[in-house]
């Protein structure tokens, strides 16, 4: 378009850059990027996330941030800019960053979405911040008036499965289930995990079952849950799961899994 003289704005610029991203054409996003500041479009909000996220998901990360710390002053205390950074961040396994990039959030008077509590209590869950995340948690209802969906549940269960806190998890777990929220694999998998380390077995096989029931092929809560089975001596229990994977077709074994792990 801009080539046969067609005139662009800062939104032809966003959706550009965003289909990019999404065609990970990351070549022409960079030359897009080029023609942004040609044209003055820096200052765009919009034009600036739609930057970051073009960086943040080729993981350079510097990038991204010195985009956002290039962005004039008055568009820094947007929440949509600081939304895209925090992810940013987050995607690339950068937790400490959310952690602290969140704090200056705060102290500039910027008030936090839905979107930036599911990114900040998933790195207080990377980073086993258990008062922290529990904190955050608190606050989304205490302070700002949000109400916490599925995946803030998630996050902090998973936080408190990685910090061994099992009392406080399967409280957590009661309340999201009365809810209506049935949570995630990767969630359920973390509380099988910390149960299995420290002995928890009825809970630990609630949460497999929960698992399985959303991923029936998941070779990885089968070894747990055998795992589990071995710890109390449950051989019986181990054999029938073991019928069980093969019945459906997964042919790796859960026995052998078992040896290997403990080994």
């Amino acid at each position: 378009m801009h080539s046969n003289g067609v005139p662009l704005d800062s939104y032809d610029m966003c959706s550009t850059l965003t289909a990019s991203t999404s065609s990970q054409s990351f070549g022409f996003g960079t030359q897009v990027h080029a023609l942004v500041g040609k044209q003055g479009w820096s200052s765009s909000v919009f034009v600036g996330s739609a930057l970051i996220d073009l960086y943040a998901k080729s993981s350079l990360v510097n990038e991204a941030a010195k985009m956002f710390d290039e962005m004039p002053v008055r568009n820094t205390s947007d929440l949509v800019l600081w939304t895209s950074m925090l992810g940013a961040f987050g995607r690339n396994g950068y937790y400490k960053e959310v952690i602290q990039m969140y704090e200056e959030m705060l102290m500039r008077g910027i008030i936090p979405d839905e979107i930036v509590f599911v990114t900040v209590l998933s790195a207080c869950a990377r980073t086993g911040q258990v008062e922290r995340g529990i904190q955050y948690f608190e606050s989304m209802t205490g302070e700002y008036g949000l109400t916490p969906c599925e995946e803030h549940y998630s996050c902090l269960i998973d936080l408190l499965s990685r910090a061994g806190e099992l009392g406080k998890a399967q409280s957590l777990v009661d309340e999201m289930l009365l809810k209506g929220f049935v949570g995630g694999v990767s969630m359920w998998g973390a509380l099988l995990n910390a149960c299995l380390d420290r002995g928890n077995f009825e809970l630990g096989k609630f949460a497999a079952q929960k698992a399985l029931d959303l991923d029936p092929q998941n070779m990885g809560v089968y070894t747990m849950l055998s795992n589990l089975y071995a710890k109390f001596g449950m051989w019986d229990e181990i054999e029938l799961l073991r019928a069980s994977t093969k019945r459906r077709g997964l042919n790796k074994d859960i026995g052998c899994s078992w040896i290997e792990v403990t080994v």
